[in-house]
């Protein structure tokens, strides 16, 4: 086996790239083992029930499982881009509309959290703004874990929240928004050039939930990095704040890796666009625009790019969120 010859590690970025490669087979291998499997307990289960011996309910559960199994691989096998596998950056910021909207932007953090617990995905807060009264501004989110970008990019667009808001004492049915913002979370194996002369760095106290020692060290990191549009020939920067860790020296480390993440994303959409050209004829995905929307009062949840809707929406606010993903894989893959 090469993974195990002599001086494989002596290049550790090959050997890494090198163990990546077999672990994605390895996840292939064992999706398929998986599939055959339950088509095999299936073919059984139906001999049985013939004979009287399986029940048609316990038929019925083997054609269940293996239905899913192999909806699973086929989702998995949509899934074939470079940057898919990756895992995800999350960044949700509440839309105009003070607490309501601040209480919105908290409800989808919560939702994501709910849903990475669901696929025993690691997540991790990096930066994190309170509202005034309740809610959040901003959150930032790691999410490391198989797949986690290429599930979680049908997330990236403007959230829409219709309810009785619990903040109007005229008890009114107000309308929130909040922007989610997905972009791949690059590793060492990325080769991504960043332009010291473009970087600046600003230092704050870290404010938010946190010990007692947040506020009394300055810990909090902003980065400022300027680019040249290549599209329009315009300067653009890239802030990124980091407030995650009580070092400083953690919090940068923490803040280039998210720049890089930003960048390459900058490059995927570059080809993106390219690719869009190429295809116009194929429905266009507006990257940015209002994607879903979550009434309350009416119970539906659906998404516009789609036409998928749920009347689950307590379901949905716990991070039952797979459907939506899989028919939007469906559709623009």
């Amino acid at each position: 086996m090469r993974t195990q010859a002599p001086g494989f590690w002596d290049d550790p970025k090959a050997a890494e790239a090198q163990m990546r490669k077999v672990k994605e087979l390895k996840r292939w291998v064992e999706g398929y083992n998986g599939v055959k499997a339950a088509a095999d307990e299936l073919q059984l289960a139906y001999d049985f029930c013939k004979e009287g011996v399986v029940s048609e309910q316990e038929l019925d559960a083997a054609y269940a499982d293996a239905l899913s199994q192999v909806e699973a691989l086929e989702l998995k096998n949509m899934l074939s881009k470079e940057e898919d596998s990756m895992g995800a950056v999350i960044k949700i910021v509440a839309g105009a509309g003070g607490t309501e909207a601040q209480d919105w932007a908290e409800m989808l953090f919560r939702m994501y959290q709910r849903w990475c617990e669901r696929k025993g995905y690691k997540c991790q807060v990096t930066n994190y703004q309170a509202g005034d009264e309740a809610g959040i501004k901003t959150v930032t989110m790691q999410i490391e874990g198989d797949m986690a970008y290429g599930y979680l990019k049908s997330e990236n667009g403007v959230h829409r929240l219709v309810r009785v808001s619990p903040f109007n004492a005229q008890g009114k049915r107000m309308t929130s928004f909040s922007s989610v913002f997905v972009v791949p979370l690059v590793d060492d194996s990325i080769e991504i050039a960043v332009n010291p002369a473009n970087l600046s760095w600003d230092t704050f106290r870290s404010s938010g939930a946190g010990g007692q020692n947040v506020n009394k060290v300055e810990t909090g990191v902003r980065l400022h990095y300027k680019y040249k549009d290549e599209a329009t020939g315009e300067m653009k920067e890239i802030i990124i704040e980091n407030t995650e860790s009580r070092s400083q020296f953690d919090n940068k480390e923490n803040a280039m890796r998210l720049l890089r993440s930003q960048l390459y994303d900058i490059e995927l959409e570059k080809r993106r666009a390219a690719a869009a050209e190429v295809e116009a004829g194929k429905k266009k995905i507006e990257w940015g625009s209002q994607i879903r929307s979550y009434v309350f009062d009416d119970r539906r949840v659906k998404d516009h790019r789609t036409g998928y809707q749920t009347s689950d929406v307590q379901g949905v606010m716990d991070g039952d969120i797979d459907a939506f993903i899989k028919a939007y894989l469906m559709e623009f893959h």
